[in-house]
Parts: structure tokens; C-alpha cells; sequence
């Protein structure tokens, strides 16, 4: 099996669920550079870094993403560092710039995650207009042509709704076409992705639902006559001796989360699929149980023993999923423990023939 590991980067405080339940991990530069060079020496192929402005659900102080990604790459050999990017907030000139740099300091190691957004103060608190649901993944759609039109042409043109762009170099170019990943659950991210997009990031869920969204953007793609996106879902990790001991270290996540957070988290993310035209898309259909991973990352199912979770990860790589994202309680002692246990054991692992994979 071929399917490629990603991490995130807890380049932000608070970790990667919303709970007082004690964790090992950090959010400062010297222990994410050490958590990358140990990330690629196990087998990661991708490290995402998160973007946040505001503290929120915990994450009071943020590294900024484009930042701390670029910092890791130049201080990692193999491993793929993906930055975060928030159209409205960024303008396409600069970043195609940024990343073309960023390119050349690792070696085409570098890659953008072009996020459309759904945390309001974010943008209005900075004094950026709030945009409806589609609009935001219609001004990506935009910033995402103006990149690869500067990377791409000697100069470049460009007349849209959101951006106008007049004879502009990029120079120099990348060593290689940095990959553009964006995330999104809704039918117009999804629709976005199969125009623009090399990848898309889910949101954990179900094998059923993670099997039908696949299936729709290869849908849209075909409508398009593009090529469709690579996906990457998004998982919570815990890996424990038995299967219980694995459920119980869940329970206690969510016995102890941070109550206030976690509502507060509940009513920002109302910005997001609930607000669009069809009500679907991220957190559209999320609990107070599910949100204290912040993307849905216990619904992927990546809970149990290692036997349990490889067989999980066939599951994925049977209906289409190219990429798991994976996040830990304790990043210090489990994120090298997955690479030297799970990713081998993946890669020798045969692939689950399609018609035997199980809905659940």
C-alpha cells in the first residue's frame, strides 16, 4: 500500500482536542523543528500547520502557520511541509511569492493549504468584509488561479470577480509545482476542489461518508473534464495495547473537555456547511462529543489497537482516501510510536479488493 501520512503541526497552544485531560505535547518552535526531524526520520511524508489569529476552543497562542512551516522545511531533508493560507486575509501576489521562496529554500518541499474560512472574527476583528458560504470558496477559487498563473507564465493576467492582476511576474519560480490542497465538506467545496485543487482535506467520518464525498468530486471533475483531487481525512489517533484501553482514554478526552470551549466552538463553526445554500458540509452533522476534536477526527475510527487501525487504514485506501492526517493526545511519545509501529505495518499490508470494503 502506497497511502501517505500527514501530521499536524500543534504549532498552536491547546492541542488537538478541547479537554483538560493532560497531554504531552507543545506549541513552540524548538519542539515542533524536533517533532519534524523526528516525523521524517519515522515515515511522515506531510506536516500541515495549522492558521489561526484569535485564540479560540484553547488555542490561545498560535504560531503563525506559513511561518513555522517554512522554518521546519528548512530544517528537515525528506519531509513535505504544507503552510495555511486564508484568501482576504493574504492577497495571491505576495503568497505566489512567498511560496516560490519557501520552494526554493526546501527543495519543492513546499506546499500551500488554501483554507476558505469560517471563523467571522478572523476577518471582521481584522476589518475584512465577512463573505456568505459560497462566496469564500469562489474568492479561493479565484486565488488559487492567480497562483498558479504567476508560477506558471513569465507574467501573468488576470480579471475576476475578487482579484485583477496586470502583467505580474513571480520570479523566481518554484523548482516544482508546489501542490494546492484546500478542505471542505460542502458541495461547493467539493465542486472547488475538482476545478482547482491537486487535494482535498475532509473532515473524519464514516467509511460511507468519506466514500460518498469522494465519489461526488470525482463526479464534479467529470464534469469539468479535470482531473480529480488526491484526499486526504483527517483522523484522531489512539493507539493502545487493547481496544479498550483505547476506548477508555476517549472517554476520559471527553469526560474532561473544557465545556466552554467546546460551545464556543460549536456556535464559530456555525459559519461553515451549515451556513451554506444545501446546510451540508463540515460540522454540519457534529455533536458536542464530536467537536472536542475539533475536525471530526474520532468519527475516521482510528481508535484501538494496532491491528485495529491498520485495517481501518485499508478500509480508507479501499474507497479512494490517498492521505491520512493524523493527530495525537500525546504528540511527543505517540507520534514517533505511529511511524515506527502503524506506517510499517501499512506499507506491508496487501489492499482491501474495493467490493469487500464494509460501510460503517
Amino acid at each position: 500500500m502506497n497511502t501517505k501520512f500527514a501530521y499536524w503541526v500543534p504549532n498552536v497552544s491547546g492541542g488537538l482536542v478541547i479537554t483538560d485531560w493532560p497531554m504531552k505535547t507543545d506549541w513552540t518552535y524548538e519542539y515542533n523543528k524536533e517533532l519534524a526531524q523526528t516525523a521524517e526520520q519515522v515515515g511522515f511524508d506531510y506536516a500541515l500547520a495549522q492558521a489561526r489569529f484569535f485564540g479560540s476552543y484553547n488555542a490561545e497562542k498560535q504560531l503563525e502557520a506559513l511561518s513555522i512551516a517554512n522554518a521546519l522545511a528548512a530544517n528537515t531533508e525528506k519531509l513535505h511541509l504544507i503552510g495555511a493560507v486564508h484568501p482576504g486575509q493574504w492577497n495571491p501576489g505576495p503568497i505566489a511569492n512567498f511560496v516560490a521562496t519557501s520552494d526554493q529554500i526546501s527543495n519543492g518541499r513546499f506546499h500551500l493549504n488554501v483554507v476558505s474560512g469560517w471563523f467571522k472574527d478572523e476577518y471582521t476583528r481584522f476589518g475584512e468584509p465577512w463573505l456568505a458560504h459560497d462566496e469564500r470558496y469562489e474568492r479561493s477559487k479565484e486565488f488559487i488561479e492567480v497562483l498558479k498563473g504567476l508560477w506558471t507564465q513569465e507574467t501573468f493576467s488576470y480579471q475576476g470577480r475578487f482579484y485583477q492582476i496586470d502583467e505580474a511576474p513571480c520570479e523566481p519560480k518554484p523548482v516544482t509545482p508546489p501542490d494546492i490542497f484546500q478542505g471542505g465538506n460542502s458541495p461547493r467545496a467539493l465542486r472547488m476542489a475538482a476545478q482547482v485543487s491537486d487535494w482535498l482535506f475532509l473532515n473524519g467520518g464514516s467509511l460511507e461518508k468519506i466514500k460518498g464525498q469522494i465519489e461526488q468530486v470525482r463526479r464534479y471533475a467529470d464534469e469539468f473534464g479535470t482531473e480529480p483531487p488526491k484526499v486526504g481525512v483527517n483522523s484522531f489517533v489512539i493507539c493502545r495495547n487493547t481496544e479498550a484501553e483505547a476506548k477508555k482514554e476517549l472517554e476520559n478526552i471527553i469526560e474532561h473537555a473544557t465545556q466552554e470551549a467546546v460551545e464556543g466552538f460549536k456556535e464559530q463553526v456555525k459559519e461553515a456547511g451549515q451556513s451554506a445554500p444545501e446546510g451540508e458540509g463540515m460540522w454540519a452533522d457534529s455533536d458536542f462529543n464530536d467537536l472536542v476534536q475539533y475536525n471530526d477526527g474520532f468519527k475516521t475510527g482510528l481508535i484501538g489497537t494496532k491491528e485495529q487501525i491498520v485495517e481501518r487504514i485499508r478500509q480508507l485506501d479501499a474507497i479512494g482516501v490517498d492521505l491520512v492526517l493524523t493527530g495525537f493526545l500525546h504528540f511527543t511519545d505517540e507520534l514517533p510510536h505511529f511511524g515506527k509501529v502503524i506506517i510499517p505495518a501499512v506499507r506491508q499490508a496487501e489492499p482491501v479488493a474495493r467490493e469487500k470494503t464494509v460501510s460503517a
